[in-house]
């Protein structure tokens, strides 16, 4: 037999050995990741399901969320445990991520702020969707509560977008419960003006408006005096919640009805 044959025989004989021992050392290990992975993965799913019914009473939004999180969260240390076992070196892996996710964090700081706020409100609730609320300089109906951010619908027709982080730690006025909202109208008149004459004529005026309820009573309250030039004057009536923006155009129509028909001499000193 050539010598060639004789020593290509025996690099097969060398690699087959090789093969054989890499067989006895990594097939065992690799069985043994396939079955934690089998097994792990179902339990991973079986656990997904428990956190599903256990934020069911959650926001959808924050409770499909969460269950996605807790699930990759899992399965990530799952395929990274399993990479171990067969004998991939997991560590530089684990700081890579670590780097990422450490990078990633400071990236979307305002983001992370927004969805700890959406989680804050969906747990406590302070406003839910349909009340109207004012928060961050906007007021308007709440049409949806999202992770990230809260929809309104503004009295004029456009949807405002609110971070939720800024709304959670802002101050929220809730107006979906009030008994009462105050309509308050602010006209400027001349100082000669006789304000307890007003008062006296203007006050039925606002208690016979059918939109206005009987307690708490309408006030006209004097709340600026510049002597010699004019003075400010406050007609104030409350409304039913949701009625304010009709009952103020309806109030403002009277009054320059009023006011039309009752020349402010009228009302001076003397008059």
């Amino acid at each position: 037999m050539p010598a060639v044959s004789l020593i290509a025989l025996h690099q097969v004989g060398f690699y087959l050995e090789r093969l054989q021992d890499l067989a006895v050392l990594y097939v065992p290990r690799l069985l043994s990741a396939i079955v934690m992975l089998v097994v792990g993965w179902w339990l991973i799913g079986w656990g997904s399901r428990l956190v599903a019914a256990a934020t069911a009473r959650l926001d959808v939004s924050l409770s499909s969320f969460l269950t996605s999180m807790f699930s990759i969260a899992l399965k990530v240390l799952l395929l990274m445990s399993a990479a171990g076992m067969v004998g991939f070196e997991t560590t530089s892996f684990v700081a890579i991520v670590g780097a990422a996710g450490l990078a990633v964090g400071l990236a979307l700081q305002g983001t992370l702020a927004n969805f700890a706020g959406g989680v804050l409100i969906l747990i406590f609730k302070p406003f839910t969707v349909g009340d109207v609320i004012e928060s961050q300089g906007r007021t308007g109906t709440v049409q949806a509560i999202q992770i990230f951010n809260t929809i309104l619908l503004t009295p004029q027709g456009d949807t405002a977008i609110l971070p939720n982080g800024a709304t959670s730690n802002g101050v929220i006025v809730n107006k979906a419960h009030p008994q009462r909202t105050l309509v308050d109208i602010q006209l400027e008149l001349d100082s000669s003006t006789d304000f307890e004459a007003l008062s006296q004529q203007v006050l039925p005026l606002l208690r016979h408006d059918h939109e206005v309820p009987d307690a708490p009573a309408p006030q006209v309250v004097l709340v600026a005096l510049k002597p010699g030039a004019t003075m400010t004057v406050a007609f104030r009536a409350y409304a039913q919640p949701g009625q304010e923006e009709n009952l103020r155009n309806h109030l403002m129509e009277r009054l320059q009805q009023w006011f039309a028909q009752k020349p402010l001499a009228d009302t001076a000193p003397g008059k």
